[in-house]
């Protein structure tokens, strides 16, 4: 199976090279990632300054070809898919990771992680977002993230992704025997408080430092939030399509009343 990889964290993170030298193990993998850190970075592509790609002369970690560009996590799959990986390289899976972090509730919105799945998913590729939900960013700490994704992958092979959909996973950040099982979740909602601490340089001018706090979520909350908290590790279906499809007959029945939306 051809299993294309990227990430946020930038090509020398230790999490896309746990996951890629456990992936490389069992299926043919391909590398296109970012040459620095886009956290956060969303889903945004580059429109108006060239894309630099370079193909590595050794590919890293077991992979059979790997390349690194200046471009946001968006860009690596777009151009993967689309420019670079010849026919026969085609993914049969996009998988974004292994973040340094989590990406939980209304978080992957901002997300470089998600962000590269949802590219995959916006392709019509099967994707997976694939996050450890902790600070610590040392190889070790992603190996049994990596190896639960080799463990997904074949429980994966009887389910047919629906158009649009990537599935967001987050791994508690735990040892191995720890971690009590699997939740197929909901997005929560928040896992911070919008603070923002207002603060005086040394010079004398304001800048601002975002400060939020934790949010608390109930325990019995079918949530990505809450299951990582409860030391299961998450699995939630996402999609892409946005539109509130319930509300465009009342919208239709208020601003179209009486059949008429030529009123302008």
């Amino acid at each position: 199976m051809n299993i294309l990889i990227s990430n946020d964290d930038g090509i020398a993170a230790n999490g896309i090279r746990a996951l890629t030298e456990e992936l490389a193990k069992y299926h043919n993998v391909y590398v296109i990632a970012p040459d620095r850190e886009r956290s956060a970075a969303g889903h945004s592509l580059t429109l108006h300054t060239p894309l630099r790609v370079e193909e590595l002369e050794e590919s890293r970690s077991g992979a059979k070809r790997t390349w690194v560009t200046n471009g946001t996590p968006g860009d690596c799959v777009k151009l993967g898919i689309n420019a670079i990986l010849s026919p026969e390289e085609q993914p049969d899976y996009v998988i974004s990771g292994i973040n340094h972090g989590p990406n939980l509730g209304s978080d992957i919105l901002y997300s470089g992680t998600v962000s590269c799945a949802m590219e995959g998913a916006m392709l019509g590729v099967p994707s997976i977002a694939v996050s450890l939900a902790s600070m610590h960013c040392e190889y070790e700490d992603f190996q049994y993230s990596a190896k639960f994704v080799v463990s997904l992958l074949k429980k994966l092979k009887d389910f047919q992704f629906p158009p649009k959909l990537l599935l967001n996973v987050n791994v508690p950040a735990l040892d191995e025997d720890d971690i009590v099982g699997i939740a197929i979740t909901e997005l929560g909602r928040k896992m911070f408080t919008d603070n923002y601490e207002k603060r005086i340089d040394p010079r004398g001018k304001v800048y601002y430092w975002m400060a939020g706090e934790l949010i608390s979520e109930p325990s019995t909350a079918n949530t990505d939030i809450a299951a990582v908290r409860n030391n299961r590790i998450s699995i939630t279906p996402v999609t892409f399509e946005m539109t509130r499809k319930e509300t465009m007959n009342d919208l239709s029945g208020i601003i179209c009343k009486g059949d008429s939306c030529n009123w302008l």
